[in-house]
């Protein structure tokens, strides 16, 4: 049998960066050859128009969440570091594992009210504005937390991995709003909702140090998973698909299904369908073929890939950069720390380049893109200064000529 490509996940030690150029150790060199990397014509696409800047394709990561207040998987306090027990739940056990999923649930439902009211940040819209400059064509997430389509709503976005504002029901494929869900658990389990609002109470939640949460007595990792050591989560209990419930599907070779609900409205152990999943690509899941073949014609259609808060950790999201290097298209990665595989990416770049055909940047994007923004936007104002001033004096000297004639 063939060895797997990666283990997922992915938890090996990265190394660390080779900044790209040399100058892009400090700020003011980074946003130099962001500047570069932005505006200098394409030799990859010759086909953009002359005069233009070159279109850009987005690909982010965890990363550019944590200043929301999101935990990510391998940040200076991403949850592989700091919680060295944790072990995400695959697929297939909670398509199989009634328990398994009851242990989900109740920690998703504890986590759900802080993601839900964490709200997109800087990096966010520093994506949205340079759109707005026309630098910035579309934008290809991991990010299951919804933050790019609040933060820039017209822009072509592709969630790869899902998003958690909905659970999506396994038999029929019916998606539920996850506030509708959510308000589902609390009357489902009353005990546990007391609970939630005993902790929202004492600010233990509120804090977005992971050692603060520790001495409280909890564990959090991404996408809204609260682990509370010795919580009896096999009391907890979660609804059955409404769809499914009041009209059970049929499988593919036409066999009925079952059903059924304790009297509670509970999802009952003796059914055969009707379970709902967040609607995220679970570790060993895979991608559905349309979304990745959305995110792949982004990166065919680009210039150039913009790589932010991403390890590269994840092959769906690693084979996208991989795919604009194999087409000669410039690469800028911006992440706190290791890539996995990054040397590959930059193999053949001069290291002298001001940054137009690559650049590495060992820097969060929150410090980093507000200020590269502005300073695009200060040179995109020049430049139209400077042509109106051209077009002003053309019409100056044409208007001369005119009377020289008359």
């Amino acid at each position: 049998m063939r060895k797997p490509f990666m283990r997922i996940p992915y938890t090996d030690e990265l190394a660390a960066p080779t900044i790209i150029p040399n100058s892009a150790a400090a700020l003011s060199g980074a946003i130099a050859a962001l500047q570069e990397f932005f505006t200098a014509p394409s030799s990859s696409s010759p086909s953009s128009p002359t005069g233009t800047c070159p279109s850009t394709a987005v690909l982010t990561g965890a990363g550019i969440s944590v200043a929301s207040g999101l935990a990510d998987y391998r940040g200076t306090k991403g949850t592989y570091r700091v919680n060295k027990t944790f072990r995400p739940l695959y697929y297939h056990e909670f398509l199989h594992n009634h328990e398994a999923r009851k242990r989900y649930w109740a920690r998703s439902f504890l986590g759900w009210t802080t993601l839900h009211k964490a709200k997109p940040n800087a990096s966010h819209f520093a994506i949205k504005h340079l759109n707005d400059l026309g630098l910035v064509r579309s934008v290809i997430t991991q990010n299951v937390d919804s933050f790019h389509s609040r933060a820039h709503p017209s822009l072509p976005t592709v969630e790869l991995h899902g998003y958690l504002r909905a659970c999506v029901c396994m038999s029929c494929h019916e998606e539920l709003p996850r506030d509708i869900f959510q308000n589902e658990l609390a009357r489902l389990n009353p005990a546990w909702a007391a609970f939630l609002q005993e902790i929202l109470a004492s600010g233990a939640l509120d804090t977005e140090n992971p050692d603060e949460r520790h001495a409280r007595g909890l564990k959090t990792n991404p996408d809204g998973d609260v682990d509370l050591p010795g919580a009896p989560y096999t009391t907890f209990r979660y609804p059955a698909c409404p769809k499914c419930l009041a009209n059970p599907p049929s499988t593919g070779d036409g066999t009925g299904t079952i059903v059924e609900i304790d009297s509670d409205g509970a999802w009952a152990p003796t059914s055969t369908a009707g379970v709902l999943k967040p609607a995220v690509v679970m570790f060993g899941e895979s991608i559905s073929p349309s979304v990745k073949a959305a995110a792949e014609k982004m990166v065919d259609d680009a210039d150039r890939l913009l790589v932010l808060g991403t390890s590269l950790a994840t092959y769906s999201a690693w084979r996208l950069v991989k795919q604009a290097k194999d087409q000669k298209k410039p690469i800028a990665i911006v992440n706190l720390g290791g890539v996995r595989g990054e040397d590959a990416f930059f193999v053949d770049l001069d290291p002298n380049q001001p940054g137009s055909h690559g650049a590495r940047v060992d820097m969060s994007t929150d410090e980093l893109l507000p200020v590269l923004v502005e300073r695009l936007r200060q040179s995109s104002l020049a430049r139209t200064a400077r042509e109106a001033s051209d077009c002003t004096a053309e019409a100056h000297g044409a208007s001369v000529f005119k009377d020289m004639l008359s």
